[in-house]
């Protein structure tokens, strides 16, 4: 569990999923994420899935009563022995201009810089998402890139994929530690 002034980010708990289908049920979510709004019966068995596995987070407000207001994922990329995890999250538009997934990314990436002995954390976002962008340059990533057409979560009528560009952002352990003896920070 980490905490934060203002966040607890902890495991999933199976009694998330009224919480998790309040915001994964909105059409709004998915416009730059793949799927589509979820039904309470998927955020169940979604909730239950996550609550046994450690590649995503629970985001809640501390000293609330356990509000899931969003989540993080944290995942080790392949191969391991490269120390790189790749951080996503998706938050209730509730809770949205609020600063509330800089400060839980801030905290995960802390926690990989200074307990797990990462190397790099990336992030990707589309280039039209510029509140994701935003919430990984307030974690001290980097742009390194823009991968041309390389995904995509949707097909047009004729069932042609509809390309999209990515960002692709990352942050190193050296970035990190010499950004915090920066006398700005």
């Amino acid at each position: 569990m980490l905490s934060t002034e203002r966040l607890m980010i902890r495991p999933f708990l199976k009694s998330d999923y009224k919480d998790l289908h309040e915001y994964l049920s909105l059409k709004e979510i998915y416009q730059y994420e793949p799927g589509q709004p979820i039904s309470l019966v998927e955020s169940k068995k979604i909730a239950a899935e996550r609550a046994k596995g450690t590649d995503f987070w629970a985001v809640t407000l501390a000293g609330s009563s356990d509000k899931l207001i969003g989540h993080i994922s944290f995942i080790l990329t392949l191969p391991k022995h490269l120390y790189t995890w790749e951080i996503g999250y998706i938050f209730n538009p509730a809770y949205y201009n609020k600063g509330y997934a800089s400060e839980a990314a801030r905290a995960v990436i802390t926690y990989a810089f200074t307990k797990l002995g990462t190397h790099r954390v990336v992030g990707h976002c589309s280039p039209e998402n510029i509140p994701s962008w935003k919430v990984l340059e307030k974690c001290g990533m980097k742009r390194e890139g823009l991968l041309r057409k390389n995904v995509y979560f949707r097909k047009d009528e004729d069932g042609n994929p509809q390309w999209t560009d990515t960002f692709v952002y990352a942050i190193l352990a050296e970035d990190y530690f010499n950004d915090r003896q920066s006398p700005q920070l």
